[in-house]
C-alpha cells in the first residue's frame, strides 16, 4: 500500500513538473492555408502550421472544426513540433456543396517528449470560405473539346466569306452571287456591278438562363440538378469567352436571384464565376415569365439565348415552355432538359406484377408527355433537347459548337 502511494506521489510530482514546463498557448502559433480555390467534387489540400516560440519540443494533435459540406468527418491530425521552429501537416476536403461554408476553429492538444502532461489549446481561425463550381470539369472540356474542334472551326469560318453578317470587303460581281449582296452605291460609281463580302460574326451575344426552382433541387447522385446546370453553364460561358462572344448569364427562382450582364474578357469570366458559386435552388416554383420578360428587356439585339430547366408533372403545357416560346421570335433559343434517369429506367424495365406494371405504365405515360413538349417548342423553332444529367455539359458543348459552325445566330 505504502509503495502505491509512494508511486502515485511521484506520478503526481512528474506530472506537475511537466504540466509546469509546458509553454503557455500564446507561445505556439497556428495558421490554415488552403492551397487552391475549393470547387465542387475536387479534393483541395489545406495546409495546417503549427509555429513554437518555447524551448520544449512539441507533440501535438490538431483537431480541425471543418463542416459536413467539406468532408465527412473533422480531420485528426498529429505532428511534432521542434523547439523555436515549425512544423505542418495537411488533409484533404471534397466540398459537395456551392456557396459560401464557415470553417471553425482549430483545436489543439500538446505534450512533452515525457509525455506525462497535456495542455489544450484553441487556434481561433474561422473563417468564411466560397465553394466554387466544377472548375476542373471546366478545365477538362477547354483542353480536350476546344483543341479538338473549336479551333478548327475558327480556322475555317472566321474568314470565311459570304456566309456571315460583318461587312469585309468588295469585289465584282460573279456569277451566283446573291443580288441582296449587291452595294448599288459602289456599282453606280464604277459602272458595273459590285458584292458586298462578309465574314461570320465572331463577337456574338450569348445568354445563359438556369432555372433554379423547386424542380432544380432534385438529387442526381452526390450532387443536385442546379449544381449540374452551374457546372454547364460555366463550362459554357468560359467555352463562349474564349470563341469572341460576349457571355450573360442569369439566374432566376420566385424573382431574378442574380445577372451578370454581356461583356468579356477575365474579369467578365470571374464575375460569372462568383455569381454561380452562391446561386442556390428555391423551394417554390420558379417565375419563367418573369425571366423571359427581363431577357427580353434588356437583350434588344439577336442573340443565343442557352435556357437550362425542367418540366414539372402537369396536364397542362408548362409555363417554362410559354416563357421560352416568347423568345422566338428575336433571338435563338437552345431549350435544355435536363432528364428524369430514374423514370426513364422505370419505363424501360420488363414489369413482373400488377404494381410494377403500373408503374412502368405510368413512367411511358410521363415521358410521352416530356417529348411531346419538347416537340411542340421544337416545332416553333425552337433547339429543344432532353438530356441525361451527367452528359449536360459535354451537350451543351458541342450544341454551341453546331450553332456556331452553322453560323445561326
Amino acid at each position: 500500500m505504502l509503495n502505491m502511494l509512494i508511486w502515485d506521489l511521484v506520478t503526481l510530482i512528474a506530472w506537475a513538473i511537466d504540466l509546469r514546463r509546458l509553454p503557455k498557448a500564446d507561445q505556439l502559433a497556428v495558421e490554415r492555408k488552403w492551397t487552391a480555390p475549393a470547387s465542387l467534387r475536387n479534393e483541395t489540400r489545406i495546409d495546417l502550421q503549427v509555429t513554437n516560440n518555447s524551448s520544449l519540443p512539441l507533440h501535438c494533435s490538431l483537431l480541425d472544426d471543418v463542416p459536413v459540406g467539406l468532408r465527412s468527418a473533422p480531420p485528426e491530425l498529429n505532428l511534432t513540433v521542434p523547439p523555436r521552429n515549425m512544423a505542418g501537416t495537411s488533409y484533404t476536403v471534397r466540398p459537395l456543396q456551392r456557396g459560401d461554408i464557415e470553417v471553425g476553429s482549430v483545436y489543439l492538444r500538446y505534450q512533452s517528449s515525457a509525455r506525462f502532461a497535456e495542455r489544450w489549446a484553441k487556434a481561433d481561425l474561422a473563417q468564411q470560405v466560397r465553394i466554387y463550381p466544377d472548375i476542373e470539369e471546366a478545365k477538362r472540356h477547354n483542353l480536350y473539346l476546344t483543341r479538338a474542334r473549336q479551333i478548327e472551326l475558327e480556322k475555317r469560318l472566321v474568314r470565311q466569306r459570304g456566309t456571315g453578317r460583318e461587312f469585309e470587303s468588295l469585289r465584282d460581281y460573279q456569277q451566283g452571287d446573291d443580288f441582296r449582296d449587291i452595294c448599288w452605291s459602289a456599282t453606280a460609281r464604277r459602272g458595273k456591278h459590285v458584292t458586298k463580302l462578309y465574314e461570320v460574326e465572331r463577337s456574338q451575344a450569348v445568354w445563359i438562363v438556369v432555372d433554379a426552382g423547386r424542380l432544380l433541387r432534385t438529387r442526381v447522385g452526390e450532387l443536385s440538378k442546379l449544381d449540374l446546370s452551374v457546372n454547364a453553364a460555366l463550362t459554357l460561358s468560359q467555352l463562349a469567352l474564349y470563341s469572341g462572344d460576349k457571355v450573360g448569364v442569369l439566374v432566376y427562382g420566385r424573382k431574378s436571384q442574380s445577372r451578370v450582364s454581356l461583356g468579356r474578357g477575365l474579369p467578365h469570366m470571374r464575375a460569372i464565376l462568383e455569381m454561380l458559386a452562391v446561386a442556390r435552388d428555391e423551394a417554390s416554383e420558379a417565375d419563367h415569365l418573369r425571366a423571359a420578360s427581363i431577357l427580353l428587356q434588356s437583350q434588344k439585339r439577336r442573340s443565343l439565348i442557352v435556357w437550362i430547366t425542367d418540366l414539372a408533372e402537369t396536364s397542362m403545357t408548362p409555363e417554362v415552355i410559354e416563357s421560352a416560346s416568347q423568345m422566338l421570335s428575336r433571338h435563338v433559343l437552345l431549350f435544355v432538359v435536363i432528364a428524369q434517369t430514374d423514370l426513364q429506367a422505370m419505363a424501360n424495365r420488363n414489369p413482373t406484377n400488377a404494381t410494377e406494371m403500373y408503374e412502368t405504365i405510368a413512367a411511358q405515360e410521363m415521358i410521352n408527355r416530356r417529348e411531346v413538349l419538347l416537340a411542340r417548342i421544337h416545332n416553333r423553332g425552337a433547339l429543344a433537347l432532353e438530356v441525361s444529367p451527367h452528359r449536360l455539359t459535354p451537350t451543351l458543348v458541342n450544341q454551341y459548337l453546331e450553332i456556331k459552325e452553322r453560323n445561326l445566330i
